[in-house]
């Protein structure tokens, strides 16, 4: 008799650990479903260097591209394309014919747009600095990108090129483009996620990248285009730095090379 409610009281033990385990994996499958579905209102490919896809439910908007048609191999066709500089890691002609763009919506600053013709779009438009625009219920925001070091000046001058802020699902992405720690970029507010760049001599330090992601605090940034003449920049000491100061911005290092 004993031995029964011993037997008894094992198999009811079991069975309420049981239950909690299991309640635990589904708050456990419920949560990681929210995250990946707060993640997947635009979806981030990384391609090359600068260049990248942003995918949402609706829209597929390839930023830079470059490498030829073969570096979109299985990706979805652009609805948008956006354009920060006239630099041959962001403006290729070649890659724009390749890709069959004739009806797409190519947006860049009018020292890109002048490189264009209509033989790559009918569908052209000319955004500058601080200019808005709508494209399918996405609003697009030209904002400034150019370097502050005296010895870096002749890379990108002020007004020339554009960085983006666009609107996606009420989801805020910041596309640096070749920029140092300008003001304009330490004083972006709500921004869900930053692409920020960090390539010597070009654009910036990773320090003085880090410094300004602190200043801004993204909820998510992702360091892109970090090849300069010596290499890769470190992009482990950039996430380093922000981890260290402020734990709630997430890092991500994708895989860009």
């Amino acid at each position: 008799m004993k031995l029964l409610k011993i037997t008894l009281f094992t198999a009811v033990l079991i069975s309420l650990l049981s239950c909690k385990n299991e309640k635990k994996q589904t708050e456990v499958a419920t949560n990681n479903n929210t995250t990946n579905a707060i993640e997947e209102k635009v979806k981030v490919i990384p391609i090359t260097h600068g260049t990248l896809v942003l995918e949402s439910n609706t829209e597929v908007i390839y930023v830079d591209p470059t490498g030829g048609s073969e570096a979109f191999e299985g990706q979805k066709s652009p609805t948008l394309v956006l354009i920060t500089d006239i630099h041959g890691d962001h403006l290729s002609t070649t890659t724009l014919e390749a890709l069959s763009l004739t009806n797409v919506k190519i947006v860049g600053p009018k020292v890109v747009t002048d490189k264009l013709t209509s033989t790559i779009s009918n569908n052209i438009i000319t955004l500058n600095n601080d200019e808005t625009l709508e494209h399918n219920g996405i609003k697009i925001k030209a904002v400034p990108m150019y370097n502050l070091r005296e010895e870096a000046l002749k890379f990108h001058t002020k007004g020339r090129g554009n960085g983006y802020v666009l609107t996606i699902n009420n989801e805020r992405v910041y596309i640096s483009g070749d920029t140092e720690d300008i003001p304009e970029m330490r004083n972006l507010k709500n921004i869900d996620k930053a692409f920020v760049c960090m390539n010597l001599p070009y654009t910036m330090p990773v320090e003085s990248a880090a410094s300004a992601v602190l200043d801004f605090k993204p909820k998510v940034v992702y360091p892109y285009h970090y090849r300069g003449t010596d290499g890769l920049s470190d992009v482990s000491l950039f996430k380093e730095i922000v981890t260290k100061e402020n734990n709630s911005i997430e890092v991500k290092l994708l895989d860009w090379y």
